[in-house]
């Protein structure tokens, strides 16, 4: 059956999530380095490890791994955004999760300072913010494929959090037919409702789509799950078992173009 849709995933698969977050890192912990003379490494090390422990400490961390929302989204997120009761829960801890996060960071270096802490923590959403960044090829690809398929964005995360990273980058809503966010439908990916959901807008069959994303637990199991061919992009060569295997991996977006040839 003839491809009609290609189905993207948005961080780190057409815009480049990890190294805007890493240099957001690198920057606010260069403030702490030139302050307290810390390890400017370490102290991202910490910072990521405090973070991630007290996002799952939170009654709400089921939910925001249902959504798919990360903890160091959670960093720089407002949640002003979302229907459900838990996103005003998490736009109530957000700003004493981003303080106790450095906070904790800090003292894990050795450094007992709250009053940085906070300054630290209302410093890295303003770099994140400043680093709307996308791979170099996304444009060309999207512009090729706009001209043949349907083209649907599928991504994880907050409606509040995941429009701000579109709108940083403006000129990237207007390539997709629909766009999906997993806060606002009320399920995440894998769960096969949000795959059937992005069929039906598309008004398709699961079997007359392609899905391209990162992620192997995610996007990749969430696409076999459905019957739709799955394409891992895997740009840093990562290794990965039998345990999810997708329809095709490449580590390039513009080898899609390929592989769509040879389906249809």
């Amino acid at each position: 059956m003839a491809i009609r849709a290609v189905l993207f995933d948005l961080d780190d698969t057409l815009l480049w999530d990890d190294r805007s977050v890493k240099e957001a890192f690198e920057a606010t912990c260069r403030i702490a380095a030139d302050e307290k003379g810390v390890d400017p490494a370490e102290l991202e090390g910490a910072v990521r490890r405090e973070a991630r422990a007290l996002y799952e400490s939170y009654e709400t961390f089921p939910f925001t791994k249902r959504i798919g929302i990360n903890p160091f989204e959670g960093l720089w997120a407002r949640f002003s955004e979302g229907e459900q009761q838990e996103f005003r829960q998490l736009e109530r801890l957000a700003p004493g999760y981003r303080t106790e996060s450095w906070t904790k960071g800090l003292l894990a270096v050795g450094v007992d300072d709250p009053e940085l802490g906070y300054r630290l923590g209302e410093t890295f959403p303003k770099e994140r913010r400043a680093r709307p960044l996308v791979y170099e090829e996304t444009f060309a690809v999207l512009t090729e494929l706009k001209e043949s398929y349907k083209l649907l964005l599928l991504t994880n995360g907050s409606p509040d959090l995941q429009k701000e990273k579109l709108s940083g980058v403006p000129e990237l809503s207007g390539y997709f037919d629909h766009i999906v966010i997993s806060g606002a439908f009320g399920e995440g990916k894998p769960a096969a409702s949000i795959f059937r959901h992005a069929t039906e807008l598309l008004g398709i069959r699961p079997e007359e789509g392609i899905m391209v994303g990162d992620k192997l637990t995610t996007d990749i199991i969430g696409a076999n799950g459905v019957g739709m061919t799955s394409v891992w992009i895997n740009r840093h060569g990562v290794s990965r078992t039998d345990d999810i295997i997708p329809s095709y991996e490449i580590d390039h977006l513009r080898k899609i173009r390929t592989i769509l040839d040879e389906l249809n």
